[in-house]
């Protein structure tokens, strides 16, 4: 049998699969499955160099299903390939299944979750990047619908892979012309497409997406070109079914017994099982790389010496990036405000400059991070709000990734609300098994930032604009689920919790107090997740008010945090219109500052 005919009868193969697996479940996408058939069997039985026994290795080439609502035929080929049993195939979306309704990291070959589309390629423009970093030489495939094509974040991956130039990459679009409720944005005109993507740096051609021969020839001159390459495959929704093609309203929904048995009567004909050796099959020799969870740094500050967070975590970055080859920062055209820069100037191969499209900027981490690399990224924490559902995902896709939002709050001054993170907490909270950190000083932001190189999952860090003192020692500690009891006596009448920029407000807070004869509690909450549920239970029990005060605005922040805990606390947050204005007033003006936390104390001490 010759390679184009046994493509064509494993693309038969992978349809009848994609078939069965969704008429068992009784849902999914089989449509979508049957007109990409064509596409993923010659990539995994004749382009893709793979080792099926050790998919997770480095050297392998790399699949991205963009399109993830098309998991049952990338499911299927892993069956074929031996990758996982065919019979597993027949558990697709059951409770119980490694085979989920779009792909997540659970089988061997599958690195990421996708599904939330539009997202597909910025994670394998990642992992090309990545390749080259680690010298592997090997390609990254991504297989995009056409409906997805009208995300923005898919422009900004083709916009910036073509601005790398990243020959080891191609991006496969199955255009079969059919969306959710009809038809997609250019339907079939390839012409609409190739002129796009051209345009931005990409290596295009146009292809039908069912002819084997013309998918190879495509592949193999994908392969010898110096830029991306970007392949349009025209294809027909439902292909290899008569009564499925290109038929409207059909997208996510399975076939009735009935259906299934006609579908079969089709296919089983042209379905020959034959032996057959695919060549692209090699055997991998580069594991996983484990990173290190164990790195610590020291600090050098005076104790009152005026630092901005955000300095202090670039100044960090430098000292990981000393002793961790694995690092690589990312920022999005503010390095000199997040300060990264540092980063940047003594390390410029491991820096990645994301320019503004903060999408992209967390999907390639997403990208990196599988091949290893340590990935920390980082921007303005309001402009992080376009990347929440890249976050969202990237959780689950069991990401590594350390984040840093700058310039959060009220108190970044004059600038106004348009670049002040006020939502940021109630962003990165609710990620599952997500850390939150919030420093107050540039001690606790460097010894913050070392946390989040030894946390593994999705960390971020929370850093403020103003320059402000350092309260703490060079040879204090934190903890991840910590905090710090700044003032406290036997006989506190309340206790105030605070992080960042308010911990200051906090202490002058105390000083005012103290002036006054009322004896109050002060707790640095720099761990929002996790909180050190003893400390604040037991200042409750023991003052019997909590005040909680924050930059933020009170829905999804510090206070509700504290709340959470079954405690009681009275929130004082952001609750007003913020506008320009120098960061004192503005403090002020939301009740956050010193005056403000003495007038709400007094209110509960009679």
């Amino acid at each position: 049998m010759s390679i184009v005919k046994y493509l064509e009868n494993t693309a038969n193969t992978l349809r009848l699969h994609s078939i069965k697996a969704t008429t068992e479940a009784g849902s999914g996408h089989p449509t979508s499955c049957l007109s990409a058939a064509e596409i993923v069997a010659t990539l995994f039985f004749n382009e893709m160099q793979i080792d099926p026994e050790n998919l997770d290795y480095l050297d392998n080439d790399e699949f991205v299903l963009s399109k993830g609502h098309a998991a049952p035929v990338l499911y299927a080929a892993l069956a074929e390939v031996g990758a996982l049993p065919r019979e597993e195939l027949m558990t697709l979306r059951q409770f119980t299944s490694r085979l989920e309704g779009h792909p997540v990291p659970r089988v061997k070959g599958i690195r990421v979750g996708t599904g939330s589309l539009g997202q597909g390629l910025a994670i394998g423009v990642g992992m090309a990047y990545a390749k080259n970093l680690l010298g592997v030489n090997r390609r990254v495939y991504v297989l995009l619908g056409d409906g997805e094509m009208a995300e923005g974040s898919v422009w900004e991956s083709i916009n910036f892979a073509g601005k790398l130039g990243l020959p080891n990459l191609t991006a496969i679009l199955d255009m079969n012309r059919l969306g959710q409720s009809g038809p997609t944005m250019y339907e079939w005109d390839a012409e609409a497409y190739a002129e796009r993507i051209s345009s931005f740096g990409w290596y295009v051609q146009v292809c039908d997406g069912h002819d084997v021969e013309e998918l190879l020839e495509a592949f193999n001159k994908a392969k010898k070109s110096e830029k991306p390459s970007f392949i349009i495959a025209k294809t027909v929704k439902g292909k290899g079914v008569s009564f499925l093609e290109n038929v409207n309203g059909r997208h996510g929904k399975p076939l009735s017994r009935d259906e299934e048995q006609k579908a079969e009567k089709e296919l089983l004909p042209k379905i020959r099982h034959v032996e057959f050796k695919p060549e692209n099959f090699i055997k991998a020799t580069k594991p996983p790389r484990r990173l290190e969870t164990d790195y610590s740094l020291k600090t050098s500050y005076e104790l009152g010496e005026k630092v901005a967070t955000r300095v202090a975590y670039g100044n960090a970055l430098v000292k990981l990036g000393e002793v961790n080859e694995n690092m690589v920062v990312l920022d999005g055209d503010v390095q000199n405000s997040t300060y990264t820069i540092y980063f940047f100037q003594k390390f410029p191969e491991r820096s990645l400059q994301c320019y503004i499209a903060e999408q992209n900027m967390v999907g390639v981490a997403v990208g990196l991070q599988t091949q290893g690399f340590d990935v920390f990224l980082s921007s303005f924490a309001c402009f992080l709000s376009r990347a929440c559902d890249q976050i969202r995902m990237a959780s689950y896709s069991r990401a590594n990734l350390k984040i840093t939002g700058s310039h959060a709050g009220v108190s970044i001054g004059e600038d106004g609300p348009s670049q002040m993170g006020l939502e940021d907490l109630s962003m990165f909270r609710p990620i599952l098994n997500s850390l939150v950190l919030y420093p107050c000083d540039a001690v606790s932001s460097e010894k913050l930032t070392c946390l989040m190189a030894n946390y593994d999952g999705i960390s971020y860090l929370r850093t403020t604009r103003p320059k402000t003192p350092v309260i703490y020692g060079n040879e204090e500690e934190f903890h991840i689920g910590g905090s710090k009891v700044l003032r406290q006596s036997r006989s506190d009448e309340a206790t105030i919790v605070a992080a960042g920029i308010t911990v200051h407000e906090a202490l002058k807070a105390y000083e005012k107090l103290k002036e006054e004869g009322i004896p109050v509690r002060v707790i640095d909450c720099y761990s929002i997740k996790p909180l050190d549920r003893e400390t604040l239970k037991k200042a409750e029990e023991e003052t019997g008010h909590i005040i909680t005060v924050e930059d933020h605005y009170a829905e999804g922040g510090l206070g509700e945090a504290v709340a959470s805990l079954g405690l009681r606390p009275h929130i004082l947050a952001v609750t007003k219109m913020p506008h320009s204005g120098p960061a004192d007033q503005l403090l002020a003006e939301q009740g956050i500052d010193a005056e403000g936390i003495v007038r709400t104390v007094k209110t509960f001490i009679k």
